[in-house]
């Protein structure tokens, strides 16, 4: 994973839907399996906002923009199925979204705007990673290993995280979705876009 350097008075944060119990520790403990050195400082998740280094001043700010992000979004049904990779481009193997990829598209695009606008290396493709730098033969297990791994769960909102000295992705603070019932796609979002 490639990680951008911070100065003393910087933090480095992520934004991203932390996968809920029971399916989070199941697919750690599979990437655990598939000899994935990061299994224990990265819980699984869909990334809204990959590492990026913030002043610790500007904590306060990005905190309200998170918040008035949240604000405009209702819960969502999230279902997850089969794997996908991004070899060769990258030495990823992943468990797809195959419902809530639109919403999770809105997120990303409304999280990373204001204080967090950046560039992408790479378009945005929802996923849950599940094997990333280990040999060949390990991301061939990952991705027979989780084929027919599912789970469909409803996402209430998202969670900002810390990347500590140690090397572990904590999250800090979740943002709810205030909207009322569940979102099934773009016209569902709080502000009618």
């Amino acid at each position: 994973m490639r990680l951008p350097e911070r100065g003393a008075d910087q933090i480095r944060i992520g934004v991203a839907l932390t996968v809920p119990e029971p399916y989070g520790s199941a697919l750690q403990e599979a990437r655990a399996s598939f000899g994935d050195p990061l299994a224990p400082f990265i819980p699984p998740h869909i990334t809204l906002l990959g590492p990026t280094v913030v002043d610790e001043s500007d904590l306060d700010v990005l905190g309200v923009h998170l918040a008035e992000v949240a604000s405009r979004f209702r819960p969502f049904a999230l279902h997850l199925r089969g794997t996908g990779s991004f070899r060769p481009v990258s030495p990823v193997v992943f468990v797809q979204v195959v419902e809530g990829i639109s919403i999770c598209e809105d997120l990303e695009s409304a999280v990373r705007s204001g204080p967090l606008a950046q560039e992408l290396r790479f378009n945005y493709h929802p996923h849950v990673t599940v094997a990333h730098e280990v040999d060949e033969d390990a991301l061939e297990r990952a991705f027979d290993g989780l084929a027919d791994f599912e789970a469909s769960f409803v996402v209430g909102g998202f969670q900002s995280y810390h990347h500590g000295d140690d090397g572990m992705w904590r999250p800090e603070k979740t943002y709810p979705f205030t909207g009322h019932g569940v979102s099934t796609g773009h016209a569902d979002r709080q502000d009618g876009s």
